[in-house]
């Protein structure tokens, strides 16, 4: 009699169960999944910036994506193994448990996600179990690039005009119907803890969960149909209308950039498209291309710049700057408007990050990395990606590499909040 063949499953950032290749291919592979999540002790500690990995904010939009996931697994015959711990030996001992011949992850690049992805590889294959990586990050796979991942353009512009061309968008991977699972016990969620307190200003109250993303899906096309002006409106700092606010489902992967594509695709079709309905695939685009920037070449997205003087966090002068910055106290109103809502909500518009990271970097002249570390703890829909590609990229030293990326902040105050609307919510 042949033995079953037993996989695991390691959920990280792909907290859904359509569209998620490594749950796909498991399910068609093995005879028996076993799904689990690990809280990384890494992933609750402190940075060597001084600031959290995860803060509260993103720790209760995980614990409910989490739930739901569990929940979803569970209907499906299966559930959710929530472990704890250092990653390489929790993993290790899960794999020995079940007698696990292989685990699907999702595929990592970033330079500590990579190297906790070889630790547990290289625990695993002494139980010879092997290990097996898929992309559920990106609206392309990297293999449907006309180009390899080393040749990838080192401007946006070329990026996208290289592809448009040429890539075909693949299909929604379906969910799977059933899901044959060993019993697994319920999970213990006690183990996730955050202190939010909700401030009725927040631009939207981010639920975790794919049910929440695609809910959002529907409200934002179907019951606004905001998408038909979302290139007009998404420079906009008050309410929840102003973009599309997906990023923190993107960011846990409880919904995938295909099947947001997917949902534009049909609404065009109902309502037509045009620049607005472009411009949000235009948006999954730029998320893919810092993507793939960081798969090229990782390491330059966490260097120094060599144009900000204060480096170094035991000058005093350099903390008092900081704490100023965080908690809204740096004299400029537009600046400190948005600094109150990153620190009272875990949420800021595209329009204020590149504002106060421009301010941070310029005007400030800190080491860009303190500011980046700090959005990474704070931020619900933190991405490795695009946060540091971001405030590399406004530091001068990502792609496009320019010195003094200055933001004038008067200037964009007076465009982007001309009537103050923004800077009196959080200020007064």
């Amino acid at each position: 009699m042949l033995s079953k063949k037993i996989a695991l499953v390691w959920f990280k950032t792909n907290l859904r169960l359509q569209d998620n290749e490594c749950l796909a291919k498991a399910v068609a592979e093995n005879d028996l999944i076993v799904p689990f999540y690990c809280m990384d002790d890494e992933l609750i500690g402190t940075s060597k910036f001084g600031f959290k990995k995860t803060g509260d904010f993103r720790l209760k939009f995980l614990k409910e994506s989490l739930q739901q996931l569990d929940e979803e697994l569970r209907s499906a015959g299966s559930g959710l193994v929530l472990l704890n711990g250092i990653s390489e030996k929790v993993i290790f001992k899960l794999a020995k448990e079940q007698g696990a011949q292989r685990i699907y992850a999702e595929k990592e690049v970033a330079p500590e996600e990579l190297n906790t992805q070889q630790k547990v590889a290289g625990e695993l294959s002494k139980l010879n179990c092997t290990f097996s990586t898929f992309e559920c990050r990106n609206l392309l796979h990297s293999v449907d690039l006309p180009f390899p991942i080393g040749q990838l353009p080192d401007v946006f512009t070329e990026f996208r005009k290289r592809i448009e061309k040429t890539v075909a968008i693949r299909q929604v991977l379906p969910k799977p119907p059933s899901i044959a699972s060993p019993e697994i016990e319920a999970m213990n969620l006690t183990l996730i803890t955050s202190n939010v307190i909700a401030d009725p200003r927040a631009a939207i109250e981010f639920e975790g969960g794919a049910k929440a993303a695609h809910e959002r899906i529907q409200h934002y096309f179907y019951q606004t149909k905001a998408l038909s002006t979302y290139k007009e409106t998404r420079n906009g700092m008050v309410g929840e209308q102003y973009s599309s606010k997906f990023s923190a489902w993107l960011a846990l992967g409880c919904i995938s950039p295909r099947e947001i594509y997917e949902a534009i695709r049909n609404y065009e079709a109902i309502y037509g498209a045009n620049d607005s309905t472009y411009w949000l695939i235009f948006e999954l685009l730029w998320r893919d291309f810092f993507g793939f920037c960081m798969e090229k070449n990782s390491l330059r997205y966490f260097l120094p710049s060599s144009n900000q003087q204060l480096k170094s966090a035991d000058n005093e002068q350099f903390k008092t700057k900081l704490k100023k910055w965080i908690n809204g106290q740096t004299g400029v109103p537009f600046i400190d408007a948005n600094m109150i809502e990153l620190k009272l909500t875990g949420f800021m518009s595209n329009r204020g990050r590149q504002n106060v990271a421009s301010y941070f970097c310029n005007d400030l002249q800190l080491d860009w990395r303190y500011g980046a570390a700090y959005f990474e703890q704070q931020l619900i829909d933190y991405d490795v990606c695009n946060n540091w590609g971001n405030w590399a990229y406004l530091a001068g030293v990502g792609n496009d590499p320019r010195l003094n990326r200055y933001f004038n902040i008067a200037k964009q105050a007076l465009t982007y909040d001309p009537n103050n609307a923004f800077q009196h919510l959080w200020l007064l």
